[in-house]
């Protein structure tokens, strides 16, 4: 008998975050709820899926927590958490602006610990997926345009660790995939013509696996999940 699960993916509405719903959906005994400021590409995306569930959530606003507060008081329960969300600016460091920085930073790490924050409440034996970047990750290759939305995905590397140990001696744990290319509309934005040697599809089916799994091996623990540079 399948075990039931009721499992969130915050970024669901494009690229990696779109396959891991698909992906999750296929099994009937998991509840999937997708979160995404894009509803209707969501509910378009997933119409076929009785066991996917679709809300409207912005990681860019000042209420997070309380937005995910509201989403998941309507469950009795999470068992897992996927942090996928992301937003890309790609500019010369000289000319990102308060903005730029803020909203990096609010999407990619703050809206991150306070979706966190919102699931605690629902949250007995749990594991929490942060989807960071490889150039997140230290000592790996950095690129020039990127240091608003790599310096705040390594914020979340950092959250990951912190976490982990305040919880330690709970059945909560956290772990940290520092994703490198995959073919999504993201990464080409940030490398426009470049061609990933892995797929969306192909890198969901392995945090799809790492998600309903790894925790039984690792807490706090920063894996870089990469086949190519970039």
């Amino acid at each position: 008998m399948e075990e039931k699960l009721t499992i969130v993916v915050v970024g669901a509405s494009r690229g990696i975050g779109k396959e891991i719903v698909n992906r999750l959906a296929s099994n009937s005994s998991y509840t999937i709820l997708a979160l995404s400021r894009n509803l209707d590409r969501m509910e378009n995306n997933f119409s076929s899926f009785k066991n996917v569930k679709c809300f409207s959530f912005d990681l860019s606003k000042n209420d997070v927590r309380e937005q995910a507060s509201h989403i998941f008081n309507s469950f009795k329960s999470i068992d897992i958490l996927i942090n996928n969300a992301g937003k890309l600016i790609n500019k010369p460091f000289v000319e990102l602006t308060s903005s730029d920085l803020s909203e990096c930073y609010q999407v990619n790490a703050i809206g991150v610990m306070q979706t966190v924050q919102a699931a605690l409440p629902k949250m007995e034996q749990a594991h929490i997926v942060n989807i960071s970047t490889i150039g997140g990750f230290q000592g790996s290759v950095k690129f020039p345009g990127l240091t608003a939305y790599s310096t705040s995905k390594a914020a979340v590397v950092s959250f990951t660790e912190l976490f982990a140990e305040e919880y330690k001696d709970t059945a909560i744990k956290m772990n940290c995939l520092c994703l490198g290319a995959a073919q999504t509309e993201m990464l080409e934005e940030a490398f426009p013509g470049y061609e990933a040697p892995i797929s969306a599809m192909k890198m969901a089916e392995y945090i799809v696996d790492f998600a309903l799994n790894a925790d039984q091996w690792m807490n706090g623990k920063i894996i870089p999940l990469s086949l190519s540079t970039p």
